[in-house]
C-alpha cells in the first residue's frame, strides 16, 4: 500500500461530527475530484475516485446532512492504466441542493466546480481543516516510499502534491496552507496544474494538521532512517577515500623504493632512510600509522613522512639521470 492512501484511509477513520465541517470537507472532495452532468433535465453530481473507502465515510456525511445514501458504481471505462475508478452519485433530488450548499453553484445556475473557493464555506480554522482534508482524499498523490527491515533506502524524496484542471482550487489550498505556515508552490504539467509540497517538514505539518498522526510518526522514522544510512555512507566514503590514499601513497613509496634498488641498491641509503624502505616493502599496504606500531623505530607520524619524502626525492633524482 501506497504512503499516500494510507495517510487517507487514517483520514477517514475520525468521523466528522459538525455539519459545517461536513459540508466544508464535501465542498472540497467535489472541487477535486468532482463530475457534474446534465441529461435532458435530470443532473448528476458525481464524485469519481479510484479510493473506493471513501464512500462509507462520504455516504455518512450525506446521511447525516440531507438523510439520503449514496448510489456506488463502477464500469469498464473507470479503469485507466490499471487503476480502477468509481463513481460515487448523489441522489438526484438533492444534486442541486448539495452544490449550492457547497458554493460550486450560484444564484444564476452557473457551476463553478474547481474554482475559487468561497470563505463562507472555510470560515474558521476547524472548516479549513475539514476543507483540506477533503482536497487531499480528492486530489493528493505521494512519491514518499517507506523503507522496508533489510532493504536499501528507496531513492524518491518527500513530496506531496495536489492535482486539479484548475488553478483558482490550487490557489485556495495554497492560501489556506499558507494560514496554517504551511509553504506550497503551483506549477504546471502539461494540462494539469500542481501544488507541491517537497519540505520534509512541511509535509509532516500538513499530515498532523489533517489528522494523518501516524504517517507523521511513520514520516518521522522514515526521516531518521535516511538521516542515520547517508551518516553512515559518508563515513564509509571517507573510510574508503581514506584507504585509497594509504594504497596509493604506498604504491608510489614502493615504486621509488623498487627503482633505487635496481639503480644503486638500498645499500647505498643512509641507515635511517633503509629502514622505512624495508619496513614499507615488509608492509606494502598498512597505513602510516600502522607502520609506526608495527616498527621499533621511534618516529612520529611527522617524521616517518619526511623520511619517505626523501626516498621520494632521491628516486626523483635517479629519474632524470
Amino acid at each position: 500500500m501506497s504512503f499516500a492512501k494510507d495517510s487517507k484511509l487514517e483520514i477517514i477513520e475520525d468521523k466528522i461530527e459538525d455539519a459545517d465541517c461536513a459540508q466544508a470537507f464535501i465542498s472540497a472532495l467535489l472541487h477535486a475530484c468532482g463530475a457534474i452532468t446534465r441529461n435532458s433535465e435530470k443532473l448528476f453530481v458525481d464524485i469519481v475516485t479510484d479510493f473506493k473507502e471513501i464512500y462509507p465515510f462520504l455516504e455518512n456525511l450525506v446521511e447525516h446532512l440531507y438523510g439520503e445514501k449514496l448510489i456506488l458504481e463502477i464500469s469498464d471505462d473507470h479503469i485507466i492504466n490499471k487503476t480502477t475508478y468509481y463513481r460515487i452519485r448523489f441522489p438526484e433530488k438533492i444534486s442541486m441542493q448539495v452544490l449550492k450548499d457547497c458554493s460550486i453553484v450560484n444564484e444564476s445556475g452557473q457551476f463553478n466546480l474547481g474554482g475559487e473557493v468561497d470563505q463562507n464555506i472555510i470560515c474558521d480554522d476547524e472548516t479549513k481543516k475539514a476543507f483540506l482534508k477533503g482536497a487531499y482524499v480528492g486530489c493528493a498523490t505521494s512519491s514518499i516510499k517507506l523503507s522496508e527491515l533489510g532493504s536499501r533506502l528507496p531513492t524518491t524524496g518527500y513530496h506531496v502534491e495536489f492535482a486539479s484542471h484548475r488553478n483558482a482550487f490550487l490557489d485556495g489550498i495554497c492560501e489556506i496552507l499558507k494560514y496554517f505556515n504551511i509553504n506550497s508552490k503551483i506549477a504546471t504539467r502539461k494540462k494539469i496544474y500542481v501544488l507541491y509540497i517537497k519540505d520534509s517538514e512541511s509535509i509532516k505539518d500538513l499530515l498532523a494538521l489533517i489528522g494523518a498522526t501516524q504517517c507523521v510518526l511513520d514520516l518521522s522514522d522514515e526521516m531518521a532512517k535516511r538521516d542515520l544510512r547517508n551518516t553512515v555512507n559518508r563515513q564509509v566514503n571517507c573510510i574508503n577515500a581514506n584507504i585509497n590514499k594509504t594504497i596509493e601513497a604506498s604504491l608510489r613509496q614502493i615504486s621509488a623504493i623498487n627503482l633505487i634498488n635496481s639503480k644503486i641498491g638500498l645499500d647505498s641509503l643512509p641507515e635511517d632512510l633503509q629502514e622505512v624502505a624495508v619496513l614499507r616493502l615488509a608492509n606494502p599496504q598498512e597505513s602510516m600509522e600502522e607502520l609506526l606500531m608495527l616498527s621499533t623505530i621511534k618516529l612520529t607520524k611527522s617524521g616517518l613522512n619526511h623520511r619517505f619524502r626523501r626516498i621520494m626525492k632521491i628516486a626523483e633524482l635517479l629519474k632524470e639521470n
